[in-house]
């Protein structure tokens, strides 16, 4: 009698303690200091969320509704943030594995937004992500049966378009027009633009070489979506259609964009009429081309039945724009010094790049394993330094030793010979990329350093993420899980885990951007933007660099506002979504791999 007292006695505080802590979560608001994957996460795989300041204590797993407590841990230890300085505590839940949907809850402080746990959890964001090239088609009708209320007639038709002065030559004169339709608005504004088409196909028909069976799963609900090509392949094709209208026959030379002389403002596609022009060949559009067009060839050659001739014409195209290149090797685009010299002016989007080095290894790496012709990999230096630059559209020497890797089977004795090399360069940017990320506030690898905080910085996070899944695909070393660990993380840094706690996709979780700088989603009429296109992101500069009225904050991971004029931290972009595209759909493919490490 007297232990069954002593026992009620001992637990009383206890049972008083969770009755008190119950009451308080009942009563808990939405708290945005607790950032997370806004979508969720795989039920074997790491979850982590991070809370912004200094609390500790415990934290719960509830159901959604609040209503029940299915996990309690202990937050983290303090870390603190490199960048701001302000302190984090991780509340890590990974051991928990039931499917369902759930938030987290700091007692006292308040609960997360509701996010899922199960298989396949981000599948969705790779169908929408790629989807979100369709509403980026030109030359056609987005009817609603695909495009839902983002619905809109065509835009740019493009079969008229003026060869401007500093594009003539003898067969195509200044002022004769040329028909270049189809292709993908490159960003929020409504010109096409041949080098960051480069990047952006190269990324997306990797994809599809590196996880075949799983893209040929992914459907677009696209007008191409019932024949025998993945989708991920069809809407390649609506670009890749245009970038063969871009090439001029007569040398094979490659017009560096198509555009209006000036952005149009913001108005839907078909309300810009102006006059549309191709400029100056280039030698880095010319490059990038050839190398998408020598990838495309050895891709597209296996549906030579429901694409007649089209590898072999890619490849025709890729070799007669490696010709023009080598005759005409320090042609680079400089718009400034264009328009001083030609009229009209032309302002929009320059892509300039003055080192032209990184295309010439591209494109000789694309066409050496397409061809396995051995003048191609001998006619550069593939491998100039020990430097492993992450691709961006003005660095895409990466994406050659990318291809190099996936092709070693293939490749002939003098590629073969170099694999250890290639395996090298990709192994250690893999690891000075996870170096240290366990002990950052938010433990990811993007914001390692402030570095990372540069126009397009989620873009930066994306191709971060598919370095070290290219090294994992890479090697069988016993660690080789921690690459698709860090590569998880920066996607959960992009839904949310961040920050500035938005997921940076577009109709994907509960605060993604509504005012992106993207012209059909500001004209249109309708409250939320077009869905699954990535924001470019937190941007140190963006202040200075678009004079957007209402940032708060220096810090470098923190410069972004959701508002449709800060064009330097809230603009789409092509060569952004394609990161997005492979990484949340390598993840999905790959996601019966995601062992806790």
């Amino acid at each position: 009698m007297t232990l069954f007292k002593t026992n009620r006695l001992f637990f009383l505080p206890l049972l008083l303690s969770l009755f008190s802590i119950n009451v308080i979560v009942r009563g808990q608001a939405l708290s945005e200091v607790i950032r997370l994957n806004q979508i969720g996460y795989y039920p074997t795989a790491a979850k982590i969320a991070v809370v912004v300041g200094t609390v500790e204590g415990p934290f719960q797993l509830m159901t959604s509704d609040l209503k029940k407590v299915v996990f309690t841990g202990t937050l983290g230890t303090a870390r603190q943030n490199v960048i701001s300085g302000k302190t984090t505590h991780s509340a890590d839940f990974s051991t928990f594995t039931k499917a369902g949907t759930y938030v987290v809850v700091i007692p006292g402080l308040g609960h997360s937004y509701s996010f899922a746990i199960r298989p396949n959890v981000h599948r969705d964001v790779a169908i929408g992500a790629l989807k979100g090239f369709y509403y980026q088609r030109a030359s056609t009708d987005l009817p609603t049966k695909f495009a839902g209320k983002w619905a809109r007639p065509a835009g740019h038709p493009d079969n008229h378009v003026l060869i401007h002065p500093s594009a003539a030559s003898a067969s195509r004169p200044e002022g004769t027009t040329i028909s270049s339709p189809l292709g993908w608005y490159d960003a929020g504004d409504y010109n096409k633009y041949i080098v960051n088409s480069g990047i952006t196909m190269g990324t997306l028909l990797s994809l599809y070489e590196d996880f075949p069976a799983y893209t040929k799963s992914l459907p677009g609900n696209i007008p191409e979506s019932q024949n025998k090509l993945p989708d991920l392949l069809d809407e390649v094709l609506w670009n890749l259609r245009w970038m063969l209208t871009m090439q001029d026959p007569a040398d094979g030379g490659v017009y560096h964009k198509l555009t209006n002389a000036r952005f149009d403002g913001m108005i839907m596609p078909d309300s810009a009429v102006k006059d549309r022009y191709v400029v100056q060949k280039s030698i880095t559009a010319t490059l990038d081309f050839a190398a998408v067009m020598a990838q495309a060839s050895r891709i597209f050659k296996p549906y030579n039945r429901e694409l007649p001739g089209l590898a072999d014409s890619c490849l025709s195209a890729a070799v007669n724009a490696w010709k023009w290149a080598k005759a005409n090797p320090n042609l680079a685009y400089n718009q400034n010094a264009m328009n001083a010299k030609i009229d009209p002016d032309v302002v929009t989007g320059g892509y300039e790049d003055r080192d032209a080095s990184d295309e010439w290894i591209w494109a000789a790496a694309e066409l050496y394993v397409t061809t396995n012709d051995d003048t191609y990999y001998t006619a550069v230096n593939l491998f100039p330094d020990d430097k492993t630059p992450l691709p961006s559209w003005a660095k895409v020497r990466t994406l050659a030793y990318y291809t190099l890797a996936r092709s070693a089977k293939s490749l002939t004795a003098i590629g073969k010979k170099q694999l250890p090399l290639v395996k090298r360069h990709l192994i250690s940017m893999a690891d000075s990329l996870i170096r240290g990320a366990d002990k950052q506030a938010f433990q990811t690898v993007m914001g390692k350093s402030a570095k990372d905080f540069i126009w397009g910085s989620s873009a930066e996070a994306a191709n971060q993420g598919i370095a070290l899944l290219q090294a994992y695909r890479l090697t069988d070393a016993p660690n080789r899980r921690q690459y698709l660990h860090y590569a998880l993380g920066n996607l959960d840094y992009l839904l949310g885990r961040n920050a500035v706690g938005y997921s940076f996709v577009t109709g994907f979780g509960s605060k993604p951007p509504m005012h992106p700088h993207h012209r059909p989603s500001v004209a249109d009429g309708i409250d939320e933007p077009v869905p699954g296109l990535l924001s470019g992101g937190t941007n140190a500069n963006a202040a200075r660099q678009d004079k957007c009225a209402g940032y708060t904050t220096t810090l470098a991971d923190e410069v972004y506002i959701d508002a449709d004029c800060s064009y330097a931290s809230n603009e789409i972009a092509i060569n952004w979504n394609a990161p997005l595209v492979y990484l949340a759909t390598a993840l999905e493919a790959l996601q019966s791999e995601q062992k806790l490490r």
